[in-house]
């Protein structure tokens, strides 16, 4: 292997296991990121560690479920640096939940500035699913528009 190839391997290693990678695509918006419509999720990427806290939110039944998150700062964005993502579920914030998967982290924080704008709170809504017997946090990314 070269060093070139060898080198854009490990920058494109994946962080988190193979099955928890997240989903989404950018085929799914229009212009400067607007969601094409209101089905457009995305799915978060590591939330296999973050199962019990997943778990105890579903338990608990608190909706509804938006983020806490916040747009990346100049030094963030310059690192590529991975989006965190907690809960908000009404009384309080959740731990970590997973990370806005690689590559899509422009259209979260188009999302919240989008939100910010139209003067509405900057959280997104979000559904916890169960996919192959372990939680998963999406997105309704759709439901910014």
């Amino acid at each position: 292997m070269s060093r070139v190839a060898l080198a854009t391997s490990i920058l494109f290693m994946p962080t988190h296991d193979r099955n928890d990678l997240g989903k989404g695509s950018l085929g799914q918006y229009r212009g400067v990121l607007v969601p094409a419509n209101a089905r457009v999720r995305i799915r978060l990427a590591g939330s296999n560690p973050h199962q019990h806290e997943l778990r105890d939110i579903v338990e608990t039944g608190a909706t509804p479920l938006e983020t806490a998150i916040s747009r990346r700062s100049q030094q963030q964005e310059g690192q590529d640096a991975e989006i965190e993502v907690r809960l908000f579920t009404g009384s309080r914030v959740s731990g970590p939940v997973g990370w806005v998967p690689r590559g899509l982290e422009s259209v979260v924080d188009e999302a919240l500035s989008r939100l910010d704008i139209q003067g509405r709170k900057q959280r997104i809504p979000v559904e916890i699913v169960r996919k192959g017997g372990l939680y998963r946090v999406e997105l309704l990314l759709g439901l910014t528009r």
